[in-house]
C-alpha cells in the first residue's frame, strides 16, 4: 500500500503569514468549499441525474477531500481555484510576501499530484478541472465518466455471468461455485 505523504507549514508557531492584519482577515473569508465555480459545477451534474457526495474524502485514509465524490463509479471530482493552485492560465504571483505565495502555491501543486496519484493506483478516475471551465462542459466529461463506468462495469459482471466455469472449488458439488476469468 503505498504512503501518504502530509505536508505541515512548519511555520504554524509565532507570527501571522499575512503581510497585514487587514489581508489576513480577507484570506480567511475564502472558502474552501462551496465555491461559485464548484456550485455551478455541481448543479449541473445534478442536473443530469447525477447524484454525488460533496468535500468527501474518497478513501477513508487519504486526509484531503475531493469536491465530488461518486462512490459507486469511483470517481472523484476536484474544481481547483485558478490562484490556489497555480493555473498556468490565470494565477498571478503577489507582490507581496511573494516568496510564502510561491512556495504555498508549489506545495499545493505537488500535494494535488500527490493525491491524484494515490486516487488512481487505488482504481479511482480522477477529473480535475479549472475553476475558469465551463460548468456544462465539466458536467459533459463528468456523465461520460460516469458512463464509461457504468459501461466497463456491466461488461464484467456480463463476462462473469455468462463465461463457463474455468475453476471450480470445493469437493462437494452443490458447494461448488465458478471463479471468473483472470
Amino acid at each position: 500500500m503505498s504512503t501518504i505523504v502530509l505536508h505541515v507549514n512548519e511555520d504554524s508557531g509565532s507570527g501571522s503569514w499575512a503581510s497585514s492584519p487587514g489581508n489576513r482577515k480577507s484570506m480567511q473569508g475564502n472558502r474552501s468549499r462551496d465555491t461559485k465555480p464548484e456550485l455551478a459545477v455541481r448543479s449541473a451534474v445534478h442536473r443530469r441525474g447525477i447524484r454525488f457526495r460533496v468535500s468527501a474524502r474518497p478513501q477513508p485514509e487519504l486526509p484531503r477531500t475531493a469536491d465530488l465524490v461518486l462512490r459507486k463509479s469511483r470517481i472523484a471530482v476536484f474544481v481547483d481555484g485558478c490562484y490556489w493552485h497555480g493555473c498556468p492560465e490565470h494565477h498571478t504571483q503577489p507582490v507581496t510576501n511573494s516568496e510564502y505565495w510561491a512556495d504555498k502555491i508549489a506545495r499545493n501543486i505537488q500535494r494535488d499530484a500527490e493525491t491524484t496519484d494515490y486516487l488512481r493506483k487505488t482504481g479511482w478516475t480522477v477529473l480535475r478541472f479549472w475553476e475558469h471551465e465551463d460548468p456544462e462542459s465539466v458536467a459533459d466529461r463528468v456523465q461520460e465518466s460516469v458512463l464509461a463506468a457504468v459501461s466497463r462495469t456491466e461488461r464484467v459482471e456480463a463476462t462473469a455471468s455468462t463465461s463457463p466455469p474455468h475453476a471450480v472449488q470445493g469437493g462437494d458439488p452443490s458447494s461448488q461455485r465458478r471463479v471468473a476469468k483472470p
